[in-house]
């Protein structure tokens, strides 16, 4: 089935009276999904860094261009699938891991919603280490739809090893190393309301279901749950070095994708360590104010990396800016908000909703503007907008 039919069966839907439960933009879904939102959740998923400049830059960078159309090309039918880490993927769309997700849902248990929409839809999800519940119950879920982890590589060098080793038994098929949050960011919408969700406790399973994490503690975490946030917060936070990487690849045999970079010399320097992929990131502006759009980054990343594949998230609100991304090289690309805010109005359903109307408008956009597939989206294909 094209990704294009599902406007279709809204459509015909519409000819019994039936019309879509959930909005079918991002400007439409965002305040719903804001008010189904506790104020804390709300904060953290919504807010960005600083007085949120860079965050917003993300978004309007992909406004500054435009796909050219081409004609009389036989664009009937179109292949959205890409190769990656050896494995052939239906489309280039992945979830961006959120550390918050599981508190996003209704019922607390994001995370498992998250991997049963990653099911159902072949959109892969890379999961936080900062979940609601353990990664093992996480990966039960995904049917044949791939996953990776996403490591906050902790001080403790054992329950790092602890983590992936965990993840790599679990079913994952990549270790995704976050770079740029081993310190939070100035976060104002946080501060505000004096919330950060890991010091209250939540989304802490992968470490307090941890047998190396638990040794840590005198008491064990159902007894003592101040405690192990204690011993959390002082273990979380590694500003990781380039001498770190040797150790890192030597951990997993899995493919090691390093998250946050948007320099071309980190990209290469990456790329000489033995990596596997680069995944260029600002973190949807959540981390540090006054930087580039991820968008502006990403073709010297590009050119770096080579023949490695760059993953890329920060900004991704359409289908459109799907292609464009794929259009300036990266390999595939995630959604962080929008699915974020599918989950919290109707849960698995709402990401299913979220992800299959990112596909159609993607898979309309080739056909429409006569690329038929992934391959033939080049920056030629791109002009600048003044």
């Amino acid at each position: 089935m094209a990704f294009a039919d599902y406007q279709n069966e809204i459509y015909f839907a519409g000819l019994h009276g039936v019309v879509p439960r959930l909005p079918m933009t991002y400007a439409d879904l965002e305040p719903p999904a804001q008010a189904a939102m506790t104020p804390s959740v709300r904060s953290y998923v919504a807010g960005g860094a600083g007085d949120e400049h860079t965050q917003r830059a993300n978004v309007t960078a992909f406004e500054q261009w435009g796909l050219v159309p081409r004609m009389l090309v036989g664009a009937k039918e179109r292949d959205l699938s890409v190769d990656l880490f050896g494995m052939r993927l239906p489309s280039p769309l992945f979830m961006a891991p959120i550390g918050v997700i599981g508190l996003c849902a209704q019922d607390g248990h994001g995370d498992l919603a998250t991997a049963r929409a990653a099911a159902r839809t072949g959109v892969p999800m890379i999961a936080s280490t900062l979940t609601v519940d353990p990664m093992e119950q996480v990966t039960a879920e995904f049917g044949g739809t791939p996953g990776f982890f996403q490591l906050y590589t902790p001080t403790d060098r054992d329950l790092a090893e602890s983590l992936v080793r965990r993840a790599e038994k679990a079913g994952f098929k990549g270790i995704v190393v976050t770079l740029d949050t081993w310190i939070t960011g100035w976060r104002p919408r946080d501060l505000a309301v004096s919330n950060f969700p890991q010091l209250r406790g939540n989304c802490l399973a992968n470490y307090t279901s941890d047998p190396v994490f638990r040794s840590r503690l005198a008491r064990s975490p159902e007894d003592d749950p101040q405690a192990a946030v204690a011993e959390w917060a002082r273990i979380f936070g590694n500003p990781l070095t380039w001498d770190d990487l040797p150790w890192l690849r030597s951990i997993t045999d899995l493919p090691l994708i390093l998250k946050g970079i948007c320099h071309p010399d980190d990209a290469r320097r990456a790329r000489d360590a033995g990596v596997d992929g680069i995944y260029c990131s600002n973190h949807g502006g959540r981390q540090a104010n006054g930087g580039l759009p991820a968008l502006d980054a990403l073709p010297e990343v590009v050119e770096a990396a080579d023949d490695m594949p760059v993953l890329f998230d920060s900004g991704i609100r359409t289908g459109v800016d799907v292609i464009k991304a794929i259009a300036l090289g990266a390999t595939a690309v995630g959604v962080g908000r929008p699915y974020a805010y599918g989950l919290a109005l109707d849960g698995a359903d709402g990401i299913v909703h979220v992800l299959r109307s990112l596909l159609a408008e993607a898979d309309l956009v080739m056909a429409v503007d006569g690329y038929p597939t992934l391959a033939d989206l080049t920056p030629d294909t791109l002009r600048r907008i003044r």
